[in-house]
């Protein structure tokens, strides 16, 4: 199996992390060698600046933490993120059309951001603590039309929320990657052992703020 550092986006989203927070992120990234940050989209040029000499890919998030943005607001803002050097885009979905069925909002919402996104991957956040099973696999299945390159489990926002569930990310697997879309699992995920259970059950890249605890 490939080293677990390498499935490791080191993320930093909280709303009071200092400068100083986000150095020691991208020093801790180059220093353990993983994947990639996740960083708010304000944050992307800094991190460019502090990985220009490193491979650490650099991933933002948009329409963050609720998906409730105007689709065209979502598209300027990964447009944006993207001019700034941001190499994946993480967008979070709707939820509450998707409860209400409005599948057609749902899917051209992922395809606005896709268009902006151009050749740099677009995640798509589904909030599986909001949804049932059923609708975590319809919203596959629109992220699968939308031409989105990952469904992701969980911003790590919602009160009470678990975050990333082996259940989960085996059903998303199941449906997204025999059509060529990757799994991340996000939020919850703070020590090896739950690492490794995501892996196992088909997450592609591991979105945590403990990836240093989890490979020391």
């Amino acid at each position: 199996m490939t080293e677990i550092s390498k499935y490791i986006e080191h993320t930093l989203l909280k709303q009071d992390a200092t400068h100083a927070d986000f150095v020691k992120l991208f020093d801790e990234a180059k220093k353990y060698n993983f994947l990639g940050v996740c960083v708010n989209p304000l944050y992307v040029s800094l991190a460019k600046e502090n990985l220009k000499d490193s491979d650490v890919k650099i991933v933002t998030v948009v329409g963050f933490p609720l998906g409730a943005n105007r689709s065209d607001v979502k598209a300027f803002e990964a447009q944006k993120a993207i001019e700034d050097g941001a190499d994946e885009v993480d967008m979070v979905l709707n939820v509450t059309k998707m409860k209400d069925k409005d599948y057609d909002f749902v899917q051209k919402d992922i395809e606005a951001v896709k268009k902006s996104c151009k050749d740099k991957p677009l995640k798509v956040i589904l909030e599986t603590d909001l949804l049932t099973n059923e609708e975590i696999a319809k919203a596959c299945e629109l992220c699968i039309k939308a031409k989105a390159d990952f469904v992701k489990t969980s911003t790590g926002f919602v009160k009470n929320g678990v975050g990333a569930q082996v259940e989960h990310v085996k059903l998303m697997a199941s449906i997204v990657k025999p059509y060529g879309l990757g799994v991340k699992a996000s939020a919850g995920i703070r020590d090896k052992q739950k690492a490794l259970e995501m892996i196992e059950a088909g997450a592609d890249r591991l979105g945590t703020s403990s990836g240093v605890a989890i490979v020391g």
